[in-house]
């Protein structure tokens, strides 16, 4: 039976300041956007200039967000939206979530569609690319405009774009290695999927907190995305690229339901945009990665897609990442085309030499915290540093987003079922 579709976009921050956001299409640099003889002088990232307060990220790096204005722009974006769109708040704690309901006006979506964005506050830019995901899906980016009216025929969406907003602000003022809540847990560790103590010997920052959903923030998520019930489930994040299905929590075993859709929804992404490591989280690491939340929404919901991509890593590492990943496509054309894993024993060397920040490992705990010193390499490992490589990754994402909702509900289409 087909699901109902329609799109929610959650925003986890703080209150924004009182600042009014204009409309954008293209990503623009402060410079540009200040220049006299430049007719859109008014705006830069939907901001008026005149009442942005810079932070060391944004005086760095002018073409990135603050909380407060992803906040702000996400409601201008609702009040402007071309598909109907409303905007609330859940709090627990100290913590707020804000939630954006956005779904096509005329249409009967069969796909719901749970994006989570910045559960490791340093990973920048995958709430980024979250608020331009929602630009192009109230058709204020016209650039994807015509796949994104497309995409909502089928598929709604719901998005976390700012999923761990108190350490975030740490960021925004300059200490880009901070991955962890206020508390030291790190919130993708902190599910009830095969959950562990930290004893088990996690690196610091990946203490999965003393009991599961010992967070507000995730407890906040837990809630919103049960009530939503959602037919996809994303999750984003960077330090390299990658895109993963179940099971995360160990290296043993791999997802059999709804297995080779799964599978080849990855495959037929990875062809056009990523040419990166795909398969099963844990098993294809080679490292587990108990308490996530891939596994307990594909787990505790049914959910029948879930997915977790990595979408940046430091330019200095693509090239070795894609030779090496380029190296090992006979081995996996074979295991993929014969319905199976990615664990195989040819392919450890990729994931030692470029570990994954969202299955973290004893090496990248090392490596990171060995480097935590130097908070630009942390900037760089996990985010684009020019406007350029901004750019190109966010629209790259964008339509990667779009197109794997596309995919998913052609096949619960195909299917006659979203189970």
């Amino acid at each position: 039976m087909f699901r109902e579709v329609f799109v929610t976009l959650v925003f986890l921050g703080v209150q924004a300041q009182p600042w009014k956001p204009i409309a954008r299409s293209e990503p623009r640099s402060l410079q540009q956007s200040l220049a006299p003889e430049d007719p859109q002088t008014k705006a830069t990232f939907g901001l008026q200039q005149s009442a942005r307060t810079l932070t060391d990220l944004t005086g760095k790096y002018p073409f990135y967000h603050t909380s407060d204005e992803i906040r702000t722009e996400a409601q201008s974006l609702v009040k402007s939206c071309r598909a109907e769109a409303s905007f609330r708040t859940q709090k627990e704690s100290e913590v707020s979530i804000d939630v954006v309901h956005v779904k096509s006006k005329s249409e009967k979506p069969v796909n719901k569609v749970f994006v989570l964005f910045g559960e490791h506050s340093r990973e920048l830019i995958g709430p980024e690319s979250g608020l331009a995901l929602l630009r192009a899906l109230c058709r204020a980016d016209k650039k994807h405009a015509e796949l994104a009216e497309s995409v909502l025929k089928d598929s709604e969406f719901t998005l976390v774009l700012n999923g761990n907003p108190r350490s975030r602000a740490k960021v925004e003022a300059g200490d880009f290695c901070v991955r962890t809540n206020p508390a030291g847990v790190d919130l993708n560790r902190n599910w009830d999927e095969a959950w562990k103590e930290a004893s088990t010997g996690f690196g610091s920052d990946s203490n999965p907190g003393p009991t599961p959903f010992s967070e507000p923030e995730t407890r906040i998520f837990k809630k919103v995305v049960s009530d939503y019930d959602p037919t996809t489930f994303l999750c984003v994040h960077s330090g390299t690229l990658g895109m993963y299905m179940p099971w995360a929590y160990d290296t043993e075993h791999l997802a059999t339901r709804n297995q080779k859709s799964m599978m080849s929804v990855l495959k037929e992404l990875d062809k056009d945009h990523c040419r990166c490591p795909f398969g099963a989280a844990g098993k294809e690491v080679t490292y587990s990665c108990p308490g996530t939340s891939l596994d307990w929404v594909y787990d505790k919901l049914k959910t029948p897609y879930s997915f977790a991509f990595e979408i940046w890593v430091n330019q200095e590492a693509v090239a070795d990442l894609k030779d090496r990943w380029n190296e090992k496509k006979d081995t996996v054309r074979v295991l993929i085309e014969g319905g199976s894993h990615l664990a195989h024993p040819d392919l450890s060397d990729v994931f030692k030499e470029h570990p994954s920040d969202f299955v973290h490992s004893s090496a990248s705990a090392s490596l990171v915290e060995s480097e935590s010193g130097d908070k630009e390499h942390c900037f760089h490992q996990f985010n684009p540093h020019t406007e350029e490589l901004y750019k190109s990754t966010v629209d790259n994402w964008v339509e990667v987003y779009l197109k794997m909702s596309q995919k998913v509900a052609d096949r619960i289409r195909k299917d006659g079922s979203d189970e």
